[in-house]
């Protein structure tokens, strides 16, 4: 499960991107959650994926 909260959404999704240093599409297909919903969740509080940085920024 992931966090339905935007907030705790970012700082989960930062914190495996960090720790696992897996990109967002292998992340989201380990995790077994859309991508795209992942981001729009994200969206909507101005945060968007940085492939160079391999986070939410």
């Amino acid at each position: 499960m992931i966090p339905k909260d935007p907030v705790m959404l970012l700082s989960f999704m930062n914190l495996k991107l960090r720790d696992y240093g897996k990109n967002l599409a292998d992340l989201c297909e380990d995790l077994e959650v859309e991508q795209t919903e992942v981001e729009k969740s994200l969206a909507a509080i101005d945060y968007h994926y940085d492939a160079g940085r391999n986070q939410f920024v």
